[in-house]
């Protein structure tokens, strides 16, 4: 029986190998390097753990990480297109790469060669673990039997619900890429702050710092609540999941302050821990923590 739509993200997902296969997502990688000339695909080439070991050994080291190509994207939409199977392709917000570009120049040329092909390129408005949970979310609607047009749809409907609450380590990282001038007020990393980060429709924003890192998370908890409170959340109604860099046990952690608010609000026993990966890793530093929501589309 031939699959009636092929899910693909780029890189930034930050779904595990394993997960990405089992769900039938293709991934297109993005390139990380330590020196500004040798440069490896995620995943395939080097592994998130290998990425951030050489973040905590060499911590004067500041990585760069570079967008799929055009053709990588081509390659990946034309084993689809060969099938006759439509694509729909979910990238991280544009205001953080020009992955969408390359995957939208990608499509353009696919259908000059294939003028029948169907590929949606769509803009998630996301990165890491939020953008991993709305792909999972495509694959639910694609599973449930929704038809291309319908999942489109359905995705773009929820796509202002997503938001990221987070803290790192280290402002440097951020300060180094560039991102510290999004986040008025925060002062110089000699203070050793811990910013605590919103993302919402693809921009980030300084909601305050703490000077702990388990006061820091604490308030993620908090901010997480409120926004609970906010749009009302019911159980059954949201995805959610943490994302945590180098230090797993830290996450595990950090679940534990946060189960029962979970648990009673959007009836979620089992919360994931995903790894966010290079693609954002290279402005947190090794230790982001920090959770990712988005509202299940109504079917």
């Amino acid at each position: 029986m031939q699959k009636k739509v092929q899910i693909i993200s780029d890189g930034s997902q930050d779904l595990s190998p394993e997960l990405s296969k089992e769900k039938d997502i293709e991934v297109v990688p993005f390139y990380v390097s330590f020196d500004g000339e040798h440069y490896y695909k995620e995943i395939e080439e080097i592994t998130v753990r290998d990425f951030y070991q050489q973040m905590v050994d060499h911590p004067d080291v500041f990585p760069k990480t570079s967008m799929p190509s055009v053709q990588d994207f081509y390659e990946v939409f034309e084993k689809s297109v060969k099938e006759n199977i439509p694509v729909i392709c979910i990238c991280i917000t544009a205001k953080f790469s020009g992955s969408l570009q390359s995957a939208t120049t990608a499509k353009d040329m696919i259908l000059e060669e294939y003028p029948e092909a169907k590929i949606a390129v769509i803009d998630s408005t996301f990165d890491t673990v939020l953008q991993g949970l709305f792909v999972l979310e495509a694959c639910r609607l694609r599973d449930l039997g929704l038809e291309y047009e319908q999942i489109i749809e359905a995705l773009l409907s929820i796509r202002e619900s997503g938001r990221i609450f987070f803290t790192i380590g280290s402002i440097d990282y951020l300060k180094h890429g560039g991102r510290i001038g999004k986040l008025a007020g925060i002062a110089a990393s000699a203070l050793k702050i811990k910013p605590l980060i919103p993302l919402k429709e693809g921009e980030i924003f300084n909601s305050g710092i703490t000077r702990s890192r388990q006061k820091s998370m604490q308030k993620v908890v908090e901010m997480t609540e409120k926004y609970l409170d906010e749009v009302q959340a019911k159980p059954g109604e949201y995805s959610f999941c943490i994302g945590y860099g180098y230090d797993y046990e830290a996450a595990v952690g950090f679940r534990e302050l946060l189960k029962d608010l979970i648990r009673e609000r959007l009836g979620i026993e089992e919360i994931g821990i995903y790894q966010i990966g290079a693609t954002i890793g290279v402005h947190t530093g090794p230790y982001p923590i920090g959770i990712g929501i988005v509202r299940h589309a109504e079917v």
